[in-house]
């Protein structure tokens, strides 16, 4: 799978809003509007990413923030996989 340049990713993430480009990969989080809505955002990402064999970092903070972080670990870059799975996550999250 291509890395992706900086200035490709950047341009790619204006369809994704709240994504952002970190030292890590693509990161967006969030809030939601209780842990029960949490937990059931990160089982439905659990299944996209089993689905796409691409699994993203996921933190939980408090009760009801979820951050998700992409990056194709293989690569140690951003790639067309991450791009596509943080598309997806973008469809679940509420």
């Amino acid at each position: 799978m291509a890395k992706l340049s900086e200035n490709e990713i950047r341009t790619r993430l204006r369809d994704l809003p709240g994504w952002e480009l970190t030292s890590e990969g693509i990161r967006k989080s969030v809030k939601c509007k209780d842990f029960k809505t949490a937990i059931a955002l990160v089982n439905a990402v659990a299944n996209l990413a089993e689905a796409a064999n691409h699994h993203p970092d996921i933190l939980i903070f408090g009760w009801n923030k979820v951050t998700f972080t992409l990056m194709t670990h293989s690569e140690k870059a951003v790639t067309e996989k991450d791009l596509a799975l943080a598309a997806s996550i973008e469809r679940a999250a509420p």
